[in-house]
């Protein structure tokens, strides 16, 4: 009984600081700005309201920020697929461990240490301005989870039904497409929507390689923010737009997750 009391108090110290500060954040979107600033603050507002949800939309082309965030995480998150998963394979089958770590130094290296060579050979080419920077900057993001994930998943399917497949005279690509991918379909369920969180909550490439015209939500949030004031309304309702499909995703397809994540960390290289 201790043992579950004490479990609950460290989720709930765990947890609440991130519940909180979504709740002040639906508060904010949800308020007028009179209560915003109000003193001392208020967290119910008296008349609820969606101007701010309205202003995010008239101040700025956020619909067209959103098909971008839209484009750029679709595209990267189905070429990660695309080379990921054949590369998973790959190196689950080859047990190449070193391969593996490499491919995670590539995910937690930080951004900025490649992002200015990548700028530089971007202006070269003329797409500064264009989506196809953005994409490929987040292949960078995308294709090192599903690597990562999909290693795991490789190496826990049941070695038998591969090898009765070689025995029958297949060869290691039709092994690879017609017994291990269909089994390993939960694991690309997972490599996706992993994919997907990681690339659309990017920040660093968007507000150095985007333009006015291919900014992606994370960085149009940003420049709500201006030197004169800042209107918290408007902020926190553009905030929440930006949290509202990666946190539909996480909480509907949380034990997939949780169970990539373990599979990727544990048995991958």
């Amino acid at each position: 009984m201790w043992g579950r009391l004490a479990f609950a108090f460290a989720v709930f110290v765990i947890v609440s600081p991130a519940a909180l500060v979504f709740l002040w954040m639906l508060s904010l979107a949800v308020k007028t700005e009179v209560e915003n600033i109000a003193y001392p603050p208020i967290f119910i507002p008296q008349t609820p309201t969606l101007d701010n949800f309205v202003e995010v939309f008239r101040a700025s082309p956020f619909a067209r920020y959103t098909l971008n965030s839209v484009v750029v995480t679709g595209c990267a998150t189905l070429l990660a697929i695309v080379v990921g998963v054949p590369a998973g394979y790959g190196i689950a089958k080859a047990k190449a461990t070193k391969l593996a770590v490499t491919v995670l130094i590539a995910r937690i290296t930080p951004g900025l240490s490649y992002l200015i060579p990548l700028f530089i050979m971007f202006q070269w080419l003329g797409l500064t301005g264009t989506l196809v920077p953005l994409v490929i900057t987040h292949l960078v993001i995308t294709v090192p989870v599903v690597i990562w994930i999909m290693i795991g998943f490789f190496e826990s399917l049941p070695k038998d039904l591969e090898e009765a497949a070689f025995i029958d005279g297949a060869s290691l690509w039709q092994a690879f497409l017609y017994i291990a991918l269909p089994l390993a379909r939960p694991g690309i369920t997972v490599a996706t929507v992993l994919s997907f969180i990681f690339s659309w909550n990017n920040f660093i490439f968007g507000v150095v390689l985007a333009g006015r015209e291919t900014r992606t939500l994370p960085v149009a949030v940003y420049n709500v923010l201006t030197f004169e004031q800042i209107s918290w309304g408007p902020l926190a309702a553009a905030a929440l737009i930006v949290t509202l499909p990666v946190l539909i995703l996480t909480i509907v397809l949380q034990r997939e997750i949780v169970a990539g994540l373990t599979a990727g960390g544990v048995k991958g290289g």
